[in-house]
């Protein structure tokens, strides 16, 4: 398996480390990801979790920018500037920062989340009232509406 599927909720020690789930570790070490770069999400307070290949997806999308306008700079801002290398310790974990702390609200235990090529890393809590919000988009849909739409 070489996707980041599933998740799991664990608790920051007293030296404010995070033990990054088994699978997880297993998708990383199966990638030869020698360190994580994390990003933050734009319109959700979580951070996108994965190798350079990661970066690299963002960097794509930035050269298909005419770099004279604002919107190729800003994503460079958001890309190269927003976001922070993670290191993983010789026990699967890694240190959960301000940078984590600020954009998340994480305190004393941290939800992982797969999302194939990438994980994701939320404030438990948060990460269920959003789960709720996807299904209920989701639900919508499935019965044929819009989100935002009732069903007729």
């Amino acid at each position: 398996m070489n996707r980041f599927l599933s998740s799991a909720v664990n608790r920051i020690d007293a030296k404010g480390r995070v033990s990054v789930p088994a699978h997880f570790r297993a998708v990383v070490q199966q990638r030869g990801y020698s360190e994580l770069y994390a990003i933050r999400q734009l319109d959700v307070p979580a951070l996108d979790v994965g190798g350079l290949d990661l970066l690299d997806r963002y960097e794509e999308r930035i050269a298909l920018e005419d770099p004279f306008l604002q919107t190729a700079d800003d994503m460079s801002f958001f890309v190269h500037g927003d976001g922070a290398f993670l290191k993983l310790d010789q026990d699967g974990r890694i240190t959960v920062t301000d940078f984590i702390r600020e954009h998340t609200g994480i305190s004393s235990e941290v939800a992982f989340v797969g999302r194939g090529n990438f994980f994701q890393i939320w404030e438990p809590s948060k990460l269920s009232a959003y789960g709720a919000e996807v299904r209920a988009r989701l639900s919508q849909l499935r019965q044929g509406t819009k989100p935002g739409e009732k069903p007729e």
